[in-house]
């Protein structure tokens, strides 16, 4: 079961990605989610989401993009 701030990043992320067809870095999910974090916070919880199959890296250097499971 995913918190409410895991749900927020999710859901930006998702919206996100739809809009510019690119992988999501964590500034950009810290700058539109409405929420009060910093890069280091969305990044741990974009860690959280990663290990629950919920986005996925295409690259090491690359932002998130979401998966079937995240969608």
């Amino acid at each position: 079961m995913l918190d409410d701030r895991s749900k927020t990043l999710l859901k930006t992320l998702i919206e996100r990605y739809i809009d510019d067809g690119q992988p999501v870095g964590s500034r950009a999910l810290s700058k539109y989610s409405g929420l009060d974090l910093s890069a280091a916070t969305v990044r741990n919880v974009m860690a959280d989401l990663e290990d629950l199959g919920y986005i996925a890296s295409p690259h090491t250097s690359a932002g998130r993009v979401p998966t079937p499971r995240g969608y």
